[in-house]
């Protein structure tokens, strides 16, 4: 088995999520008492957020970097981002390590194709949703993506951070999330991306007619095969 280093913390509420997946995917392919070898660099999410909201991605991306060295030189041999919109510096963490980085969108994608989607929705962070650098990857396999408008982006965006990150999973957000998905299915999507790692632990796939891809169980899956490769 390969050693997994997880940059995590981003929130904390779907790392826990990814530890706790990884290794029962890795004892349900090994069996009897086996787990995941996974290290965790952890970063205190306030000032990350803090820097993406002024739109100090250099600042982010430097802290990104400093835990994806720490995680080489503990002896990981591939470092994951345990988040969607912190991709957006994803290129810049592989320049600053001699380590493979486990890219979400590609898992996403890899999934998608093989179940014949190439019209998807896309729910996240604001940052995900309008910029390039997670539409952009799954274009270029061949999938059109499509977003909300912007009273509906705004919406799903405010309920990441004001509720999902500090673990408030309600009926109302839910709701509102459905009604979203439901207005990207009228618009052509075959299915909906849940482009934020605390998305899924509020919307699951018995909530919704129109097939949903949860990109942390997906990014799981691909790193469990890789870990056993």
């Amino acid at each position: 088995m390969k050693t997994v280093g997880i940059i995590g913390g981003m929130s904390w509420e779907s790392t826990s999520t990814y530890y706790k997946r990884l290794n029962q995917l890795i004892n349900k392919r090994l069996g009897g008492l086996h787990s995941a070898e996974i290290l965790l660099a952890s970063l205190d999410f306030a000032p990350i957020e803090e820097m993406q909201s002024k739109g100090d991605w250099d600042a982010a991306k430097q802290a990104l970097i400093a835990k994806a060295r720490q995680l080489e030189k503990a002896g990981a041999e591939s470092i994951v981002i345990a988040t969607n919109t912190m991709h957006k510096v994803a290129p810049q963490i592989e320049d600053a390590v001699k380590l493979p980085l486990l890219h979400i969108v590609d898992a996403v994608a890899e999934h998608l194709k093989q179940n014949n989607v190439n019209q998807v929705g896309l729910l996240g962070t604001r940052f995900t949703m309008q910029q390039p650098f997670y539409r952009e990857r799954l274009e270029q396999q061949n999938i059109k993506v499509l977003i909300p408008g912007e009273s509906d982006g705004n919406t799903v965006d405010n309920i990441i951070f004001k509720e999902l990150c500090h673990g408030q999973f309600t009926d109302s957000a839910r709701k509102q999330y459905l009604r979203i998905i439901e207005d990207l299915a009228a618009q052509g999507a075959q299915g909906v991306i849940l482009g934020c790692t605390e998305i899924g632990l509020l919307v699951q796939q018995e909530h919704s007619a129109l097939p949903l891809f949860d990109t942390t169980e997906l990014h799981c899956r691909a790193i469990a095969d890789w870990m056993l490769d």
